[in-house]
């Protein structure tokens, strides 16, 4: 039986979504006290769903220094799942506060509201700047708890951007229903991605078969190396979106010797590599063996 370990930890993740905490964090709190200085209630609702994207943002950078964790007896594949569940909460918070921000749009369409147009001007664009910054700095990562992260940033840089536009529109003429027309505009845009985002999160939970991996052309190409009779109980799926476990057991003639199966391994091994396999078993079986899983 052949196994294959990777062990290397995106440490640079992490110390994005600790940036990405604190700039959020930090501008949550700004954000508070300029909308009640400037008495705005279209910033202090931003203030709100920025603190709940705070909260999530660190819950991610939590989740994502534990799945850097090596594996012991209590998770014999390592930690790396932790992530995953951290895009998963991430998400459903980013589904709800989406939600939220939708009633609140339709109740100012129904209900415009003025407001301090130069004040929401300097804040959009600090608003701008330091989300926009965190997400520039987790554009590069690949696993779904940096996605997810990176899509709550998104919808703020998004969201300032149309809180700036409305402010300078609003500098030169009185149009308030601008607010929520955009903000509806783009949360619509952001949902939806989420939801696809949870789907997505919900198959790996499920053991799914990563979307980019054809099963059937492996499960082909195994069974076309030279000495396999048959292969059966083959299963690839994502521990984080990332890093993905495969097994399958080959069958083999009775007379095929060590030298041959170590050929056949070998093989097997090379026609995986790319796959991003953080673990990898191929069991060698004879032909007349019993396996209880075929």
């Amino acid at each position: 039986m052949a196994h294959t370990h990777s062990h290397e930890h995106t440490h640079g993740s992490r110390g994005d979504l600790k940036l990405a905490f604190f700039l959020n964090l930090g501008f949550t709190i700004l954000e508070i006290f300029g909308g009640l200085f400037i008495n705005s209630i279209a910033i202090l609702s931003d203030a709100l769903h920025d603190l709940g994207d705070s909260l999530s943002l660190g819950l991610a950078w939590y989740l994502q220094g534990i799945s850097e964790k090596q594996s012991d007896h209590r998770y014999s594949y390592g930690y790396r799942r932790f992530s995953l569940l951290g895009a998963f909460i991430n998400t459903v918070v980013l589904i709800g506060g989406s939600l939220f921000i939708v009633r609140e749009a339709i109740q100012r369409l129904l209900e415009p509201e003025t407001f301090n147009s130069p004040g929401m001007v300097v804040f959009a664009v600090i608003g701008v700047a330091v989300n926009g910054l965190a997400a520039y700095r987790l554009r590069s990562n690949t696993s779904s708890n940096a996605q997810v992260v990176g899509l709550h940033l998104l919808e703020d840089v998004l969201g300032w951007v149309a809180v700036l536009v409305v402010g300078l529109v609003s500098l030169v003429v009185d149009l308030p229903i601008l607010d929520p027309i955009l903000s509806l505009l783009i949360t619509v845009f952001i949902l939806v991605n989420a939801v696809r985002r949870l789907i997505d999160s919900g198959k790996l939970f499920l053991q799914g078969v990563p979307e980019d991996i054809d099963i059937d052309k492996i499960q082909s190409q195994l069974q076309h190396i030279e000495g396999v009779i048959s292969l059966h109980h083959t299963h690839i799926w994502s521990l984080d979106g990332e890093h993905n476990v495969f097994t399958a057991h080959l069958v083999v003639s009775d007379d095929t010797s060590a030298e041959e199966i170590k050929h056949i391994r070998h093989e097997s091994l090379q026609l995986l590599d790319g796959l991003n396999l953080e673990h990898v078993t191929i069991a060698i079986e004879y032909e007349s063996e019993e396996c209880g899983m075929r």
